[in-house]
């Protein structure tokens, strides 16, 4: 267990606490690029800081502070020009780096007067890639944005699924060391409520659904340049299995992969502030070799609802238990009561591994994973399921919702690239393009 300091030393990502600076090192995704279509402007809070994301008329994307300098307005409601984000009460315009361009009233009685350039407030650098905006609050010079190699991919279909929940990142980032946690929360309580639900809509008979979770006999953690994969061997599978010979990569300090290079996604779990985050889903479906998958102009995004119409929490999906889980250990969980035992590994292990970086970061250094090397990052591989330990291609077939909220168009996009594989040999070398 922790003491309190200790847990409030983990948790804290406010400007100046260890973690902070350490979160302040990395790219963080704060919205899907399309929404700005919808609307040109949005209110952002991350890493305890009060933004706005806004696209002005020449396409310029800028995320700056949310307040206006001259009397705090909100700059959410603001104007988007060609060259910035005017404030609507008095029309002083900032641009992309928070410097004051534009003063009405101060230029009309002051024609030779430089007040405008005085007044700055934060702003930062914006990126886009995979469809998300992401942004980097920490000291120049910037690390380049990780280009992990499933933003390489080219040949199915992608969207995101977004959701704001009321829990500090670091329950989110526990749980994805924790692989029992799948034979219990996923298993036994999951199926279940799978089971009950499927019951309440008249899809199914009671105690029809068989509950067959995989007991684990055997949990393995391994450090890599780019964070920490977990390992298993559960009921029916060997050490020569991808489970445990490949292995599963949480990539530092905030994402988890999921899946394999057919069917994948990238769960961002990115700090609000010390008791909110902003769980963002890159999904990933791959079609089939040789066939020709839906063609995006824009990657689509959704938001993820939490509750039933009761107001209960969604329990039958898989993302959703993972949610019920963090939410109800509270808005930051009290781990100075915790009872930690053989499972908890992998927690303990990424403790120590975010007290050993906030170290390096405090001595001046980049912490694991920053990338500042081009040619590195032209894409990065991982360690991922390859197709090779996929000779059952089956269940590629079937669409399998992981969050509640997906629209129906979006649903028959997955669908027919998931279709692709309806027939689809197991791997040969003609599939070798799949493994690059």
């Amino acid at each position: 267990m922790l003491t309190q300091e200790e847990n409030k030393a983990l948790t804290s990502i406010m400007p100046g606490t260890p973690m902070g600076e350490l979160m302040r090192r990395y790219w963080h995704p704060i919205a899907a690029a399309a929404e700005l279509d919808d609307k040109a402007t949005k209110p952002v809070r991350i890493l305890g800081e009060d933004l706005v994301l806004y696209k002005d008329k020449s396409g310029t994307i800028g995320l700056i502070e949310r307040f206006c300098p001259h009397r705090r307005v909100d700059l959410s409601y603001g104007i988007p020009e060609d060259n910035g984000l005017r404030c609507m009460y008095h029309g002083w315009m900032m641009d992309e780096t928070g410097q004051c361009i534009e003063q009405p009233f101060e230029e009309t009685v002051r024609p030779d007067g430089r007040f405008k350039e005085k007044v700055k407030i934060a702003g930062y650098p914006v990126e886009e890639l995979g469809g998300l905006l992401f942004a980097y609050l920490g000291p120049q010079p910037a690390p380049l944005l990780p280009k992990w190699e499933t933003f390489a991919w080219e040949d199915g279909w992608c969207d995101i699924g977004l959701v704001n929940l009321p829990v500090n990142w670091l329950q989110c980032m526990e749980n994805s060391m924790d692989p029992v946690h799948l034979e219990w929360l996923h298993g036994y309580w999951g199926v279940r409520q799978q089971q009950d639900k499927a019951v309440k809509l008249g899809l199914a008979e009671a105690d029809t659904f068989p509950t067959v979770p995989r007991k684990h006999h055997k949990i393995g953690f391994d450090i890599f340049d780019y964070g920490l994969i977990k390992r298993r061997v559960v009921e029916g599978t060997t050490e020569e299995d991808h489970d445990w010979s490949v292995g599963h990569p949480v990539l530092f300090p905030n994402i988890l992969f999921v899946g394999s290079v057919v069917n994948c996604n990238l769960q961002y779990r990115v700090p609000v502030d010390d008791e909110n985050t902003m769980h963002i889903t890159w999904f990933f479906y791959r079609a089939a070799e040789g066939s020709q998958p839906p063609i995006q102009e824009r990657i689509p995004y959704w938001y993820v609802n939490l509750y039933e119409p009761n107001g209960e929490l969604i329990p039958d999906l898989v993302n959703h238990q993972d949610f019920v889980a963090w939410i109800t250990q509270g808005s930051n969980a009290e781990r100075e009561k915790e009872k930690l035992g053989e499972s908890d590994r992998g927690i303990i292990l990424y403790r120590k591994v975010l007290k050993e970086q906030a170290e390096i970061v405090a001595d001046g250094a980049d912490p694991m994973g920053v990338v500042r090397d081009p040619k590195v990052n032209e894409r990065i591989d991982l360690p991922l399921e390859r197709w090779q330990a996929l000779s059952d291609v089956s269940w590629a077939t079937r669409y399998m919702p992981l969050q509640q909220g997906e629209s129906n168009e979006m649903v028959e996009s997955i669908e027919k690239v998931l279709s692709t594989w309806v027939g689809a040999k197991p791997w040969t070398e003609s599939h070798a393009s799949l493994n690059q």
